[in-house]
């Protein structure tokens, strides 16, 4: 109340102050720096100037007693002191701030600066004085385990562990030891076409062509790889490296005919066997960073993996060579340019043997990878592989008696050839749709041809694609594949297309009945076979791993489709179904002479599921089973002893890794 009458009382001096100013001074209107200006100090007294001080400044003043005249001249006289006083009739004031008090929104004066001060603290060294790429730590790699944030054992891949990498040899700072232990265990019972020994026969009196269909292989493989790598790989390739894998295996094969495993007919018809093959054995050499985001250029020297493509269309293997390799732009463009000769298999594992003579068959390739392109998310690659074969005078037998080198398919003759595949590959995304996409034009000279005895110019082609989309944890895809075939065997070209070695994931890879499984083509030539193991190409080929390149061949045509279902994060089912002909049968006619034949081969329809309990790649068992239903050509070409309509392949493999 008190402050609501003060206001009041400001307000009616002000309105008083102002109707005298009037009477003396031009008209304005009275503000409140006015008001409060008076308010400071009185100019006669030297005092500060109440409340009180104003009303009496602005009360009326006392009415002149009657009878009193007063003098109107006096009245319109200035006072003395008029020239002194504003214009405006209000008070004279004082600037000076009461003591004690500041105005409101005004600084006029600031605190001192906070200055601080060390004698005793000694300068920061400048950035140049610490290393690029170290941490001022004496040992940064074991502080984790220092610390108890991790707990280092030698079987534990899963924490820092000294046999997997994570910590350096004690001594250095930039050398480390890996090593990888794999057991691979296989399991297989099948049923494919097995001809009757020429000789002799397991059963007395059986003189089919085709004999019992069915065999079991029991193989144990074990993979053993040693790595001693110098440099800070987290983010560079490693400066250098040695690498080191051996690979031991036992097999067991059981077939129900003679001279299916040994040439010589008393020989059983089981067979054991065992060998250690070196599958890598090279030096990895940095040769430098062309820029800050590590984009390289290296050297590879030795035994080592390679392939042509994403899916081992072309060439797939463990060869001894020369490999530089690279990539630029952030990784954007990444190449390869390779030389290798091949190294001679062993027969029944399939591994190096290095105790033979290395093949006088040449591999020169040279790649180029870009990213991103047409599309992001889609990574094109344009390759060219010369293959030179100088195998005419040598004859190779392999470690069951059987002559590999040449075939024993048409004039039995030994070839050279000279063929360049230019092929194209992609893999990736096109929005929701995943592609996976090759494409091969095979283009050079047999100096022998199989008919003719004559040279023949090559040229054939190959394409197969598989485009895939995800519902949710469902992947539906199609699958389709075409090598052509050769239309006439005595032309002096052969149209055939044939791969180098050729080990495909596709179409159900290995779990496929005819990708996993030989099929003997008995009656058109001696061990001789319509496809390869673990390939899908109808080559006639004496063996995948020890033979040559035939270009006089019927052809493939692979229609199909399958799923997969992730079902669980540790299990995923798989189903696929495929039709599989012949493109052109006039080689098949001639080799077996007879005057028609089918293109038809059949339906391959096979399941399989996939489990890993611990959700990674250290625990991967894997059961698969299938079922392939022959068609006109196959029924054709081959028939056995009792007269099954269908074959069959059941898969269990087990994989631990270290």
């Amino acid at each position: 109340m008190r402050t609501a009458s003060l206001l009041a009382l400001t307000a009616f001096a002000a309105l008083a102050g102002q109707a005298e100013a009037a009477e003396r001074a031009p008209q304005r209107a009275l503000t409140i720096d006015d008001i409060l200006g008076g308010m400071n100090v009185d100019v006669t007294t030297g005092r500060p100037q109440t409340i009180d001080d104003v009303l009496d400044a602005c009360s009326p003043p006392a009415a002149a007693p009657v009878g009193v005249a007063v003098d109107a001249a006096a009245a319109d006289q200035p006072a003395e002191n008029a020239e002194n006083e504003p214009s405006t009739g209000a008070p004279p004031t004082d600037e000076a701030p009461i003591e004690g008090r500041r105005r409101p929104g005004r600084i006029e004066t600031f605190p001192a600066p906070v200055v601080q001060d060390n004698p005793g603290a000694v300068r920061a060294p400048p950035p140049e004085a610490f290393p690029r790429d170290e941490f001022p730590v004496p040992d940064r790699w074991r502080l984790a385990g220092a610390l108890g944030v991790t707990r280092p054992r030698w079987f534990d891949p899963y924490n820092q562990n000294f046999f997997k990498g994570d910590i350096p040899i004690k001594g250095t700072h930039d050398w480390f030891f890996a090593v990888t232990g794999v057991s691979d265990t296989v399991i297989e019972p099948r049923s494919f076409p097995i001809p009757v020994g020429v000789q002799t026969t397991e059963r007395a009196g059986s003189i089919d062509v085709f004999g019992k269909n069915t065999s079991l292989v029991v193989a144990q493989t074990f993979i053993a790889g040693i790595s001693l790598i110098q440099g800070s790989t987290a983010y560079e390739p490693p400066k250098l490296e040695f690498r080191l894998t051996l690979a031991a295996q036992d097999n067991y094969v059981d077939v129900p005919e003679k001279r299916v495993l040994y040439v010589e007919p008393s020989r059983p018809s089981h067979r054991y066997d065992n060998f250690i093959g070196v599958q890598e054995a090279f030096v990895d050499y940095h040769i430098r960073n062309v820029s800050d985001r590590f984009d390289f250029d290296s050297v590879r020297v030795g035994i080592q993996p390679f392939s042509t493509d994403f899916r081992g269309f072309l060439f797939q293997d463990n060869q001894f060579g020369i490999r530089f390799f690279g990539n630029r732009d952030n990784n954007r463009f990444q190449y390869n340019l390779a030389a290798f000769k091949r190294v001679e298999k062993d027969t029944n594992s399939g591994l190096n043997d290095v105790g033979q003579n290395l093949r006088d068959d040449w591999i020169f390739a040279a790649n180029l990878y870009r990213q991103d392109l047409p599309v992001p998310g889609f990574t094109s690659q344009v390759t060219v592989v010369y293959n030179r074969n100088r195998e005419a005078d040598d004859i190779h037998i392999d470690k069951n008696g059987f002559p590999v080198r040449p075939a024993l398919l048409g004039d039995l003759r030994g070839r050279d050839y000279d063929v360049t595949y230019v092929g194209y590959n992609g893999d990736g995304h096109f929005g929701r749709v995943n592609l996976t996409a090759s494409v091969y034009g095979a283009f050079g000279e047999d100096r022998n041809s199989i008919f003719t005895n004559r040279k023949a110019k090559i040229r054939s082609w190959f394409a197969a694609a598989e485009p895939s989309i995800d519902f949710d944890w469902v992947r539906v895809r199609l699958s389709g594949l075409y090598a052509s075939g050769d239309k006439d065997p005595f032309d002096n070209t052969e149209h055939g297309f044939d791969a180098i070695q050729e080990n495909p994931q596709f179409a159900g890879s290995d779990t496929s009945y005819w990708i996993r499984q030989t099929i003997p083509f008995a009656g058109g030539g001696r061990l001789i076979f319509v496809n390869s193991r673990n390939g899908v190409l109808n080559d006639l080929r004496s063996s995948r791993d020890e033979g040559q390149s035939n270009f006089n061949n019927p052809g493939t045509v692979l229609l199909g489709g399958g799923a997969d279902f992730d079902v669980l994060p540790e299990l995923r089912l798989t189903a696929n179904l495929n039709h599989l002909s012949f493109v052109n049968t006039a080689v098949l006619q001639n080799l077996r002479q007879e005057g028609s034949i089918p293109k038809s081969l059949g339906w391959d329809a096979s399941v399989s599921a996939i489990w890993r309990p611990l959700m990674t790649q250290n625990i991967v068992l894997r059961l698969s089973g299938a079922v392939f239903d022959p068609g006109k050509g196959f029924n054709d070409l081959f028939e056995n002893r009792d007269r099954d309509k269908q074959y069959y392949s059941v898969l269990f493999n087990a994989i631990l890794t270290f």
